[in-house]
């Protein structure tokens, strides 16, 4: 299983093992010092004994099978003179290695390319002189095999340890995991708090504050919701009034053909607004996350568009604004047609506000695998890089910007193409805004 670099399962693997391997070496360095020194002191006192069993021995008898088997077992050479006079030797005798100055103990000498260790004892009443050398690497041969293994064994219980801790870690994380796991699921329909009986002690203060941040969301949304259901109420008598005023008219001048349509477009508006706002309530009660609650239906998105020219072709007209569109004979796609008519209206009447007199709206609609794209852009001025971030936040206008509006246009937007899995991007570059449906 691999982690990520700020995981904090990492970081407690990474701090137990580098502590736990930062005690096994002091304790390893410890373990040769002593090691060494118990291995110098055992065959330093092997040739003093071997030593004192040359000076205590009848000379006839100092090559005796004893002293054969020390020597050869740790490579021990040797010598006992009288004065000048060799009395006695070790089997394998080198004379070069005992030639020069020798002072009474323990002592080094380097001969042959290496290190010796010697040993010089001395029994003045009979002028007898031993001399006892041994190669250091002798008394490290066996000892080098054996800091091997240590080491050896070293390694597989640090590999050991991480095992555990890696897998008693994991399992003490799996807490967290849930936790996780309950905060992803959390949307707008569950804000329920999360139950801190099975996590860990340490946590719980950031859950229970966590809990508080859910709680304060939940009173907002349903004071949104409120206020959305009541803004609608008070919004939907009023235009029902209109609606039944404009009917009583018509009856009232059936004869006048020319009031009756001149009466048409007012009905019509009434009913696109009276729809817009019981899409837009719908639109407060939605998620992003809950897209599938949307009633869509197959619409032709290359009518739908043309539709929304017409809302604004007045508008059009007083600034002189030209369209240059590039759209296919249809394209069909699952939708909600009044809020993605909302959608469009509102990309095409912001395009149409900011653009200059005599300006342009180009208008593309594409389809690109199993992508649906709608690219709007105008030959306006533009705007700051620092502004362009923060298009499409909720009554976000520009400063010192005339031009009316209340900010919520590309909120709507963003919001609108979410709830159809698609996205909106706002590029500079180019001047324009895409939005994007699967």
């Amino acid at each position: 299983m691999s982690l990520p670099q700020g995981s904090l399962q990492r970081q407690l693997i990474r701090s137990i093992l580098r502590s736990s391997m930062m005690a096994g070496v002091i304790a390893f360095i410890l373990l040769i010092a002593h090691s060494i020194y118990q291995s110098m002191q055992m065959h330093d006192d092997l040739m003093d004994e071997v030593s004192d069993m040359l000076l205590i021995s009848d000379l006839s008898r100092v090559s005796g099978q004893q002293l054969d088997e020390l020597s050869d077992e740790f490579d021990l050479q040797y010598e006992m003179r009288l004065g000048t006079q060799l009395l006695t030797h070790s089997t394998d005798y080198q004379p070069i290695l005992f030639q020069g100055a020798w002072q009474q103990g323990y002592g080094w000498h380097w001969q042959q390319h290496q290190l010796w260790r010697c040993y010089v004892q001395q029994d003045r009443k009979r002028h007898l002189t031993v001399v006892v050398v041994q190669p250091v690497f002798e008394r490290f041969e066996d000892f080098f095999q054996t800091i091997a293994l240590y080491a050896a064994v070293l390694v597989f219980l640090w590999t050991a340890q991480w095992w555990m801790m890696h897998r008693g870690i994991q399992r003490s994380f799996q807490s967290l995991h849930q936790v996780r796991q309950q905060i992803v699921a959390k949307n707008s329909q569950d804000l329920s708090p999360i139950d801190l009986q099975f996590t860990p002690t340490e946590i719980q203060p950031l859950l229970t504050a966590l809990n508080q941040l859910f709680e304060q969301l939940q009173r907002a949304l349903h004071a949104e919701q409120r206020f959305t259901a009541d803004a609608s109420h008070e919004l939907r008598s009023p235009l029902s009034a209109m609606s039944m005023r404009l009917q009583v008219l018509q009856r009232k001048y059936q004869q006048v053909a020319s009031l009756g349509q001149d009466l048409q477009p007012i009905q019509q508006d009434i009913q696109r607004t009276t729809q817009v706002l019981e899409n837009l309530l719908l639109l407060a009660r939605l998620d992003p996350t809950h897209a599938t609650q949307l009633p869509k239906q197959e619409l032709d998105l290359v009518q739908l568009l043309q539709q929304a020219f017409e809302s604004i072709q007045l508008y059009l007209l007083q600034k002189k604004i030209s369209l240059d569109a590039h759209l296919p004979e249809r394209l069909i796609l699952m939708g909600n047609q009044e809020l993605l008519f909302s959608a469009v209206r509102n990309l095409l009447d912001n395009a149409a506000r900011y653009v200059p007199e005599h300006g342009t709206i180009f208008i593309e609609l594409l389809q690109k695998d199993r992508h649906v794209i709608i690219s709007i852009a105008d030959n306006g001025q533009g705007v700051d890089e620092a502004i362009l971030t923060r298009l499409g936040e909720r009554f976000f206008r520009v400063l010192g910007n005339t031009t009316q509006g209340s900010g919520l246009g590309l909120s709507i937007v963003k919001k609108i193409v979410a709830l159809h899995q698609g996205t909106v991007d706002f590029q500079q570059a180019t001047q324009r805004w895409i939005a994007g449906a699967n």
